[in-house]
């Protein structure tokens, strides 16, 4: 018996993955349950990947591949032992990711800080331990604060051995570490979605790190690194007629794959500040925060939305950046370059069949890229996306 048949009947015995394959334009995209995780593969791999996956012996797999490539089998033999070693061998990792036990940790009887935040017709009681948990989160909603002591939902947020934790309606949800404070902030503000809109972290297609404007019958969002002015575009876009439905978080439900309005405010980063002073002279005197852990200094914007509950469609992503002194570049982008980039900041519902309708939701959407220096022109050109059907 040859080596590579030899290989091929230990292969042969490799344990099925529950997958997902998406072929978007040339490519095709793969979802791995196991780890929540999309792959971008070429078709031809992504079909040697399933026909593995099918229980489909090494050496019918190679002869046919080998037939139509023109090329040895022995180098394709090679080639599937490889796709086989990536993604069917499992790899066992040294490192133990110590979880926080909740189970013994008891919810203090007294708070430093008490905030009542109201959004649209609940009210959200959160009490705060010490000034670190408050900070974590008071200046996003600070706008929502009333003075109040009926509320619909009880939120806690205290810190004990080092740890923060965050309790809804008596219940603790989970613990975090000193440089967990994002997961936290993140599953702070899905509990706050989950309380308005009345449903449950299911019923979410995804969650995704952007800003979304809108008007009255679609929103569309802007997407790109930090420091590209999403955020400011969406400010300078609510004062020319505009709605700012979400900005940095937004979520999408799977039953209908709309934006739903979030109602944080807009984070505005010292260095736009010059641009959106003559708009918004509230800001010369607007708290200003210092996030040393993400090198950022901010100042919130309060959005012009008073409806928390709407939910709209979104057919339409932009990667924007503003760039001083650049002339306007509107155009249409590779829809794998899109998803490249949007995958890496989102929260995507680990649920198979949420997963597959926000790939097809993805597939139907429209990609650009948008490059400007002149708010006026970027303006003109969102303008006419939302007058396009």
């Amino acid at each position: 018996m040859t080596d590579a048949k030899c290989l091929t009947l230990i292969f042969d015995m490799r344990e099925k993955l529950d997958l997902l394959f998406k072929p978007i334009e040339d490519k095709t995209i793969v979802w791995f349950a196991e780890k929540n995780e999309y792959n971008v593969l070429e078709n031809t791999t992504a079909q040697l990947l399933k026909e593995l996956n099918e229980g489909i012996a090494m050496n019918t797999i190679a002869a046919k591949l080998s037939e139509k490539m023109s090329i040895p089998e022995e180098a394709c033999i090679d080639f599937i032992s490889e796709l086989e070693e990536r993604y069917f061998k499992k790899t066992l990792s040294n490192k133990s990711e110590a979880s926080i036990g909740i189970d013994t940790v008891k919810i203090p009887a007294d708070f430093e800080f008490q905030k009542f935040y109201k959004i649209s017709n609940f009210i959200i009681k959160v009490e705060f331990s010490d000034e670190i948990g408050l900070s974590y989160v008071h200046p996003k909603f600070a706008h929502l604060e009333v003075s109040s002591t009926a509320y619909h939902h009880h939120f806690v947020v205290f810190i004990e051995d080092k740890h923060l934790f965050f309790a809804v309606n008596n219940t603790i949800i989970n613990g975090w570490k000193s440089n967990e404070i994002h997961l936290f902030q993140g599953k702070f503000s899905m509990e706050l979605i989950q309380a308005i809109h009345q449903n449950n972290e299911a019923d979410w297609m995804g969650v995704f790190h952007a800003s979304a404007v809108g008007n009255s019958k679609k929103t569309v969002l802007f997407l790109g690194d930090s420091g590209n002015g999403k955020s400011t575009s969406l400010a300078i876009l609510q004062a020319n007629g505009f709605a700012c439905i979400a900005d940095d978080f937004v979520p999408i439900d799977v039953k209908k794959q709309e934006v739903y309005s979030f109602p944080a405010a807009i984070s505005i980063k010292k260095n736009s500040l010059k641009t959106l002073l003559p708009i918004y002279p509230e800001l010369a005197t607007t708290a200003e925060y210092n996030f040393k852990r993400l090198h950022k200094i901010v100042r919130y914007l309060k959005p012009n939305t008073t409806d928390f509950t709407q939910h709209l469609p979104c057919r339409e992503l932009i990667f924007i950046k503003y760039e001083k002194d650049a002339a306007l570049a509107f155009s249409r982008i590779n829809k794998i370059t899109a998803f490249s980039q949007l995958i890496p900041d989102s929260w995507i519902s680990p649920k198979k069949e949420n997963t597959q309708v926000f790939l097809d939701w993805f597939e139907s959407l429209n990609c650009y890229q948008l490059t400007y220096s002149n708010n006026d022109e970027m303006i003109q050109t969102v303008s006419k996306i939302f007058d396009n059907k």
